[in-house]
């Protein structure tokens, strides 16, 4: 049987001279390997968007090719292969840019600070990475980030009542740029040193007292928790570039509290 050569429908003319900067796939789950301090590697299951420039002539992108690529690295999808896979879409689509997000739940065994209950505690983690072909000396941009919920006490709260303070659930999202390795394990362990306390799955009645006693012991502002994260990242020698913000899902008011820092090693 003869095959009829299908049209190409993507690859047509298109005359209203647009160029899309963003074109691709979003929200597909994948599962991938994250290196781990203590065990080596992870298995996780990630969410991924993929995405390069087309040039205005023409009419779409074969977004089949996206997947096309993914599945070649089947087993092998890790922060070492980002830069392999960008080059993969760069010459596939033969565009001048690409980019990819990579956002998984990354977990770690964590022991309560009194029974020593141990537990997995979860957080969102990604890679955010682009390419840019014209770039030729440094074309790669890799931004590591990690979100990781703490308890945050209110240090105003503490200062003027007479039974107790305010506290919440907080968010630190950490994202750097860097030099050298570092560890997810490295910027969790850097934002809940900066809250009032960390959090954990599982707590026995003396770990919830031990934990709220300590976060009492050192209410904390939005304000001060990226401050405080500013100033290990940018004593780190590994990292070249940072952005740290908190977030409090405030337990008294119908609104939250943010704050936002950014900087350089210096």
């Amino acid at each position: 049987m003869i095959r009829r050569k299908l049209k190409d429908v993507q690859n047509s003319l298109d005359i209203r001279k647009v160029p899309v900067q963003k074109v691709g796939i979003r929200n597909l789950r994948y599962p991938i390997l994250v290196l781990d301090r203590r065990n080596a590697s992870q298995n996780t299951v990630a969410t991924i968007n993929m995405f390069v420039d087309l040039p205005h002539k023409f009419k779409g992108t074969h977004m089949s090719r996206f997947i096309e690529i993914i599945n070649h690295c089947r087993g092998r999808i890790s922060v070492q292969q980002i830069g392999a896979i960008l080059n993969a879409m760069i010459d596939k689509f033969e565009s001048e840019t690409a980019h990819i997000d990579i956002r998984f739940p990354y977990f770690i065994e964590k022991a309560a600070p009194v029974s020593g209950a141990r537990s997995l505690m979860d957080y969102d983690c990604g890679f955010i990475a682009a390419m840019n072909a014209t770039n030729k000396g440094n074309p790669l941009d890799l931004i590591l980030e990690v979100a990781v919920p703490v308890t945050t006490l209110c240090p105003c709260s503490k200062e003027i009542s007479k039974y107790g303070a305010h506290n919440q659930r907080s968010k630190v999202t950490i994202q750097v740029r860097t030099l050298k390795l570092v560890w997810l394990e490295d910027l969790i362990e850097i934002a809940e040193s900066a809250a009032s306390a960390p959090l954990y799955s599982l707590l026995k009645r003396e770990d919830e007292k031990s934990v709220t006693e300590k976060a009492f012991e050192n209410p904390r502002f939005a304000e001060d928790i990226v401050r405080s994260v500013a100033v290990k990242l940018r004593a780190d020698r590994r990292v070249s570039w940072y952005q740290v913000e908190t977030e409090n899902f405030e337990s008294i008011h119908n609104h939250n509290a943010y704050a936002l820092v950014t900087g350089t090693r210096g």
